[in-house]
């Protein structure tokens, strides 16, 4: 047996996917580089170009990345809303929690940010914007499902541009207001 270290293909497709949505969290997507890819995984360049031969396909493999991520994040919104008692704090609490991790939500807000630009990325965007209504629509209907994310996706937005926490007492509030309970 050789010293040499054993290439693990799915292991290193995975470290640059990763890589890739922490560069567009901290730069965005148009300043994604390979070259930043390749540092920010601790790779060599040519692991970048090797598994994701364009610039393109490397940024959606971390977009692709994200979106798995947001759908989990989905699922287990959608497990604790089952049962929970009271729909608006429920909701409160879990907004709170989610931007407990501010390199994420940015990242995910990069992501509706970038399908905005890039028509092949709306798909992987379009899990958080539909998949959220879908979460709440057998709660609250379709139309106050809309809103709700649309006042979620704005608070969020705001949170992140002031550097600010949450206001749990005011979406607590609007959300019973948008859910007539």
């Amino acid at each position: 047996m050789t010293g040499r270290r054993t290439r693990d293909p799915e292991a290193r497709r995975a470290a640059l996917a990763t890589a890739t949505m922490e560069v567009i969290a901290e730069n965005g997507v148009g300043r994604t580089t390979h070259r930043a890819v390749a540092a920010r995984a601790g790779l060599p360049l040519g692991a970048t170009t090797y598994y994701f031969p364009t610039l393109d396909d490397l940024i959606a493999a971390g977009l692709a990345h994200a979106t798995a991520m947001l759908r989990s994040c989905l699922d287990e919104w959608a497990e604790r809303l089952r049962g929970a008692p009271d729909l608006a704090a429920t909701l409160t609490e879990l907004t709170r929690e989610y931007l407990t991790d501010r390199q994420q939500v940015r990242l995910e807000y990069e992501l509706c940010l970038a399908a905005a630009r890039d028509a092949r990325l709306r798909p992987l965007a379009e899990v958080w914007m539909r998949g959220f209504t879908d979460v709440l629509e057998p709660y609250v209907g379709a139309a106050a499902g809309r809103d709700i994310c649309a006042l979620l996706d704005g608070l969020i937005l705001l949170t992140l541009t002031t550097g600010t926490d949450l206001d749990e007492p005011g979406l607590t509030a609007a959300i019973r207001r948008l859910t007539g309970g």
